[in-house]
Parts: structure tokens; sequence; C-alpha cells
């Protein structure tokens, strides 16, 4: 019987030898290496003691996309000198665009366009520790607008890791990201109903079986549609098709304004989410759910926070609407 060292053996046997055999072997040589690989990497798989991750490789750009698939959406990526979109700035901004359908099955690769700008103050150091982004990289820099605004214009809908953060950053950019319905691949796919044990992108990444070279925009979005892409054994359609299905349904902002102070532990609980007012909104507690889960939430409400018939704020959104800074 052959030992594991045999079959490594007998693999690295098949390669060839010195640099008179690099040479002759030319393009045979390279498919057979990554034939020799994914050898290895199958063989390895499958004694159960190891798992394997492959580096991520982006998809081509096609030149004539298939007619069956219709649709046009954006994967969008920013990096940002901070938090704020008030105050802070984007650096970089990448976007990838693509074909679906509208049973939510993706397409094509159409454009792909990244570029640096420089900002109006000094990249914190943070910043360029997570990202990589010196202020001698985007010295000078600038987005080019036409090409942007290109891939923008023709989109059916805009793909965020984090819509609440990215849109109102594009939206205080430039107006051609305002009138685009959004979606959120955070908060508009169940990831742990799909196996995975969160919903930052490296872990989508890494538990789908890829790596790759993160917090880059266009290297996050090229990840980030082929995490959408790809549906995990067992599961039927792939996460686009959900956040697809999601991005058509209306959903409710309903503001639990003047709660009871001592009730803020329950709304927290329930979900609830804390507003200022500083940014537009009603200074409340708030929460978003599904048009359907109105009736319930109002339920909710007035039988164990307030418990009378009060009738809080209410707004309807749809994706043109959501992710809005205010």
């Amino acid at each position: 019987m052959s030992s594991q060292l045999d079959f490594f053996g007998s693999a690295a046997a098949r390669l060839p030898q010195g640099e008179r055999g690099r040479k002759a072997a030319g393009r045979e040589t390279v498919q057979k290496n990554v034939a020799d690989d994914e050898t290895l990497a199958g063989y390895l798989e499958s004694t159960g003691n190891y798992r394997v991750s492959r580096r991520l490789m982006p998809r081509a750009v096609v030149d004539k996309p298939r007619p069956e698939f219709p649709r046009q959406g954006i994967i969008l990526d920013t990096e940002t000198t901070g938090l704020n979109h008030r105050t802070d700035e984007i650096i970089e901004i990448g976007v990838i665009a693509f074909t679906f359908d509208d049973h939510g099955a993706i397409g094509d690769v159409t454009g792909v366009y990244g570029g640096l700008r420089q900002p109006g103050v000094t990249i914190p150091e943070e910043i360029t520790r997570l990202t990589g982004i010196t202020d001698e990289m985007v010295e000078g820099q600038v987005i080019d607008m036409d090409r942007l605004s290109a891939l923008v214009a023709r989109a059916d809908l805009i793909i965020a890791h984090n819509a609440g953060f990215d849109r109102p950053f594009c939206e205080a950019f430039s107006p051609i990201f305002r009138e685009k319905a959004w979606a959120c691949s955070v908060s508009e796919i169940d990831w742990r109903a799909r196996g995975f044990e969160g919903s930052k992108l490296a872990y989508l990444i890494g538990q789908s079986g890829y790596f790759h070279d993160g917090h880059r925009a266009v290297d996050d979005c090229f990840a980030l549609l082929e995490v959408l892409g790809h549906a995990r054994a067992g599961q039927g359609e792939a996460p686009f098709a959900e956040l697809h299905q999601a991005s058509q349904c209306s959903r409710v902002r309903i503001y639990a304004e003047n709660s009871p102070f001592d009730m803020k532990d329950h709304l927290k609980k329930r979900g609830y989410r804390w507003s200022d007012g500083s940014d537009g909104r009603p200074k409340a507690w708030w929460v978003e759910v599904a048009e359907e889960k109105l009736d319930e939430e109002l339920h909710f409400l007035r039988t164990e926070i307030y418990r009378w018939e009060a009738d809080p704020p209410v707004k309807h959104l749809t994706a043109f609407d959501r992710f809005k800074a205010n």
C-alpha cells in the first residue's frame, strides 16, 4: 500500500527539474503544475484532516454579456479617513459592474473601476494600518468621475457590505448615488442560517474556501461577488438571490418616541437602537422591521413599553431610501 509520502513524492517527481526542463515544458508545465496542485489539494481534503483555501481569482470582464441576464448590479466598497461621513472623506473607491436576472442569478462582470483620492487631511495612522493606503499613494490622485458615472448610471441595484456606512459617504461625495436602489449584504442576508459564523467579509471568504488580499476596495468587491454567487452544498439558491429578494421588499422603521426611560433595556433586547437626533431622525429608540411585522411590533410597544394605545412615528422604506444618512 502506498503511503502519503509516496503520493506526494510521485506528484513532485512529475515536475520538470532544472532550468532546461522548465524552459522546455513552457505552458504545459504551468498547466501540469496547476493540475498537480489541485490533485494534492483534493487528496488533503479527502483525508478529512485538512481544509485547503484557494486564492480567490477575480472573474474576467466580458465585452458581450449574456442576454439572459438583463439586470445591472454594482458591488461597491470604499476606504475612508474615518467613520463619520460628515467630517471624514473617501480615499479609495472600487466598483464592479455585473449582470443578473430577475431570479437573482449572477451573470457576467461587465466593468471594473478602482481609484484613489487625495483627501484634505493627512490619512490617520490607524487607517493606513488597516488599508495599507498612505499619503504618498494618494498624493495628487482624483477619482475618475466619467468612468465611475458610466458604471453607476446603468445600475439597477448597488450592493455594499455595510451599506449603512458606504451609502452616506458615497452620497456626500457625489449625487450620482442618490437616486439608486441600495442593498446591504451584511444585514439583508441571514448568513448564520447559511452556516457562517459571522457576517464579516473575512469570515465569509474563509468559510467559502478562499483567501484574498483584503481591505483594498476592488479586491474586496471581487471577494464579495464570489461569496454572493457561491451556493454552499444543500442550500439551493446562492446568497445573492436572497439579497435580491430582500431588496424588493418594503420595510418599516418605527421610532419609539417618548418611551419610558426604564424601558430602554427592553427595547435594546428587542433590537432597537438609539438615535440622538443629530442626523435628522427623531430623538428616540428605533427599529426596522419587515412590512408584515408592523402590527406585531406596534402591539409590542403598546402593551409592553408604553402600556397605552400609543401611535409612534412610522416611516416606510424601499431600497431607494434605505441606508441613507437620514
